[in-house]
């Protein structure tokens, strides 16, 4: 019978590429990780890995019993969200992770909702880039979060997550007066922080418009992009969800900056690892956040 701790071993080698990263994503040491590999190879009478300098490989064995190991780990999230079902009242952590801009528009009202409906829940909230969660989700010190991607920059699917629609936004281009993007190639640009996906959305619609932003500032939080698209410090791309709170309370900070909408969109989505969206304390949070986002 095959470990499924040792299997999910060999899904995040598959994923991760080295045992170091293993470990690391674990909190095992590197030889703990190479013993559980070598009993599971054991288990499964066949070379799962293959040495390469001082690295490994999978072989054609290890590599179909990793995308084996994708079914049988969700198999056994789905038993476990089951078991869940049965029991009365919602209990225990849920480990929440969101980008900058969900966690103050969306997230607020859904965590008071949340914990007044069920306050044994223990609520813990991780702000970070949409590029990071699928990690942190498969690590498993995620179980849920909101994430988002353009269509200039879909998410490529990943076998051990799925994912439910939300919302999606219209882009604005932000700037002191009227302009279209293809005008905006001798602005100043603010742009996010490099490796984030807005900013290489930004640099893809820009890219199609002919031509590539020069970046002065770098700067991820919407707000402090609008304080500085208003003090002339330069252009933004911005998306509908930032500007809600500003624009429903007439904050100051949108003085003097005109938004033009943009032909690309943003989504945001809902993550989990697959087989969890039917855990009922993940489902609390769909539909609290639903409410919310309403």
């Amino acid at each position: 019978m095959l470990d499924a701790r040792k299997l999910r071993l060999l899904r995040d080698l598959a994923d991760r590429g080295t045992i170091a990263a293993v470990a690391a994503a674990h909190n095992y040491t590197p030889s703990a990780v190479s013993q559980q590999l070598a009993a599971l190879e054991r288990e499964a009478g066949a070379a799962l890995l293959a040495r390469t300098g001082r690295g490994v490989t999978l072989t054609a064995a290890g590599t179909v019993l990793a995308a084996h190991a994708e079914d049988v780990l969700a198999a056994l999230e789905r038993a476990t969200a089951a078991l869940a079902a049965t029991r009365t009242g919602l209990s225990g952590p849920l480990r929440i992770g969101a980008f900058p801009t969900a966690m103050r528009t969306l997230l607020p009202g859904a965590l008071v909702a949340l914990a007044g409906e069920h306050p044994a829940l223990d609520l813990t909230v991780d702000e970070l880039d949409p590029a990071l969660v699928p990690a942190r989700l498969r690590d498993g010190t995620l179980d849920v979060a909101l994430v988002h991607d353009y269509d200039l920059v879909p998410i490529v699917p990943d076998p051990a997550l799925d994912t439910a629609p939300l919302l999606e936004e219209t882009m604005y281009l932000a700037a002191t007066r009227p302009l279209e993007l293809r005008e905006c190639r001798d602005e100043p640009w603010i742009l996010a922080g490099p490796g984030t996906l807005c900013h290489t959305m930004t640099i893809r619609a820009c890219e199609a418009a002919g031509f590539l932003p020069r970046a002065r500032h770098h700067a991820d939080d919407f707000v402090t992009v609008l304080t500085l698209v208003a003090a002339g410090q330069g252009v933004a791309v911005v998306p509908s969800l930032a500007l809600r709170p500003l624009l429903g309370g007439g904050h100051p900070v949108v003085d003097g900056v005109v938004l033009t909408p943009l032909g690309t969109k943003r989504r945001t989505r809902f993550a989990y690892r697959a087989g969890t969206g039917a855990h009922p304390s993940i489902a609390a949070f769909v539909a609290a956040v639903r409410t919310a986002a309403e």
